[in-house]
């Protein structure tokens, strides 16, 4: 999968290795509940997406492992934002990481629209 993201823009390589660093950032707190959540999640996402491009390959039906993944765990840390540790760098990791995956929930959940519309570049 890696020669595909690498023939992609520059934006979109940057976009993804910014996906992977925040979301495997999550080693650095596991002691704290929501960064487990986050490595369930994370890991579930890995394995779902790399299922579907052996079997379907590099087209945007790969934005499924995110929707599957990421909206159950943006739901849940949107709840848990009032019980936060009050660590200020663990505070604005969950911060940043439920941004981050909130922005790239909108752009799967458009991608997976136009791959159902019979866009399945």
């Amino acid at each position: 999968m890696l020669p595909h993201i690498l023939a992609e823009p520059l934006f979109l390589q940057i976009w993804v290795f910014w996906l992977i660093v925040i979301n495997t950032a999550c080693i650095f707190f596991l002691r704290q509940v929501e960064a487990r959540w986050v490595l369930v999640a994370w890991v579930g996402n890995i394995l779902f997406m790399t299922a579907l491009f052996e079997l379907n390959g590099f087209n945007r039906l790969l934005s499924l492992s995110h929707v599957v993944s990421w909206t159950p765990l943006v739901i849940y840390l949107h709840r848990r934002r009032d019980s936060l540790s009050g660590e200020r760098l663990f505070d604005g990791w969950v911060r940043t990481l439920f941004v981050t995956n909130l922005i790239s929930l909108a752009i799967d959940y458009v991608e997976i629209v136009r791959y159902l519309l019979g866009d399945r570049g």
